[in-house]
């Protein structure tokens, strides 16, 4: 176990008129499982600070005869209640102040309450406490250097530019009733009838209902047993309809199969028919640039998660059970107000869903797990890398922060230190800078293996 010993000074502790500094001694002990032991020890003259600003706070619940409630003074109350009860209180009042100072200045990363155990002190004399705390533990990320990343495609394909075109085409095209056997992409007229155990199935009971073969809405198999059947064909079939997991037995009326008939495509037809193009290579183009720009987009705006979710893959510590259960707690909690916003009450969603409380927490968990491996493994990468969050860094962050919340920066720089948060502050520049790194050094492909370019897809590394 590691050991270390030094000097450190209480939070609001200054020459006074009357008192010098006097040291508070810290010694940090580190222990197992990801703990460190904060030893505090208070000089008696220097808690005497404490004791008197108790004495200031009982004076506020007593009453003395002669003075305003509040206004006694210290020598007074001492003569009445004596110092047992001030002292206790400026213990209470006191432990958490200290150990505030020394978690800030030894930048101890605490991830849960510390346990917290009185020593010395209680009675007279120095004044001593123990604080048992459990800390991030410091992961390493082996592989993250030759992390693949798997993104939607960018290229577009001529068949997807002929598929829009066709998309467009039908929306100006004519039905036209056939004989022949249905084919996908035909246009069809049904009966259909759902039922389990005799009783109808809400949404699968409709008469002439027109319907697209190949949309895939009813069932796994729905359009592959439409296709080859005439109009007065009549089929059953029993299969779980889409998004449900339990069979209902389904029956079929074709009454009606047409198919979709599209004008010529030629120049006059798209200068007739589409906005700003007026040949069909204009159209082309231009359809063809709009799906670049969408793909690209699409691409960009999973990266970050297929990122991350791949390097959490390459973590193999567990999780704390302290920071899954910090970021549940949020999670759900961002959950209910998302609920609030939009005017839902969570107890009827959790009815409406068949959960209860336990199982929709529980249905959060697994995010929590991933989320804390990406925190650590984030802070991995940008720990070997050396990245470190200067003050030009922080500056920036807490403009964009107090732009965003409409507020002034010193308003927003003073909020982050009064609540000790410039420190996670600076920790999320870090791993903004590691998800960075990240992107210029991972092999990015699509699903068939190609090459994807970071270039492309986030334009070229700043100051290039």
């Amino acid at each position: 176990m590691g050991r270390c010993e030094c000097m450190g000074l209480p939070r609001g502790c200054h020459e006074r008129k009357g008192y010098t500094l006097r040291p508070v001694k810290t010694i940090i002990e580190t222990l197992e499982g990801n703990k460190v032991k904060v030893s505090v020890e208070i000089d008696e003259v220097e808690f005497d600070r404490n004791i008197d600003q108790a004495f200031r706070k009982i004076a506020k619940e007593v009453r003395i005869p002669g003075f305003r409630q509040g206004k006694a003074p210290r020598q007074l109350l001492e003569a009445q209640i004596g110092t047992g009860a001030a002292r206790s209180q400026a213990i209470q009042d006191a432990v958490p102040e200290y150990l505030s100072q020394a978690v800030r200045e030894h930048k101890i990363d605490l991830i849960a309450t510390p346990s917290i155990e009185v020593t010395k002190g209680e009675v007279e004399g120095v004044v001593g406490f123990d604080a048992t705390c459990e800390v991030r533990p410091v992961v390493t990320v082996s592989g993250y250097k030759g992390l693949r990343v798997e993104l939607p495609s960018i290229e577009v394909k001529d068949s997807e530019v002929e598929d829009a075109m066709n998309s467009e085409r039908a929306r100006h095209g004519t039905l036209k009733d056939v004989e022949r056997a249905i084919a996908k992409g035909d246009h069809v007229s049904l009966d259909l009838s759902g039922s389990r155990e005799g009783n109808p199935v809400p949404g699968l009971n409709v008469e002439d209902w027109a319907y697209e073969v190949g949309k895939a809405w009813v069932s796994p198999s729905f359009d592959d047993k439409l296709i080859g059947k005439k109009a007065g064909d009549t089929f059953e079939f029993t299969e779980a309809p889409n998004g449900t997991t339990d069979d209902a037995d389904m029956k079929i009326v074709v009454k009606k199969v047409q198919e979709m008939v599209l004008d010529d495509l030629t120049d006059e037809w798209v200068s007739g028919h589409v906005t700003e193009c007026e040949s069909v290579d204009a159209w082309k183009a231009s359809l063809r640039s709009r799906m670049e720009d969408m793909k690209l987009n699409q691409a960009r705006s999973v990266f970050v998660d297929r990122t991350t979710t791949a390097l959490a893959e390459l973590v193999e510590v567990d999780s704390p059970e302290a920071m899954i259960n910090s970021d549940l707690q949020a999670r759900v909690r961002g959950t209910v107000e998302q609920f609030q916003a939009q005017g839902i009450a969570l107890e009827q969603w959790l009815s409406a869903t068949g959960q209860t409380p336990e199982t929709f927490v529980e249905s959060l968990r697994g995010e929590s797990e991933k989320a804390v491996k990406i925190d650590l493994a984030l802070r991995a990468v940008a720990l070997a890398e050396d990245f470190a969050a200067d003050e030009d860094d922080l500056e920036a962050e807490l403009n964009r922060i107090a732009t965003q919340a409409g507020r002034k920066l010193a308003q927003v720089r003073k909020v982050y230190e009064q609540n000790d948060a410039i420190a996670e502050l600076e920790a999320q520049i870090r791993k903004s800078k590691a998800v960075d790194w990240l992107l210029r050094n991972s092999t990015l492909v699509d699903a068939d293996g190609a090459a994807i370019s970071a270039d492309t897809l986030f334009g070229d590394e700043p100051g290039e």
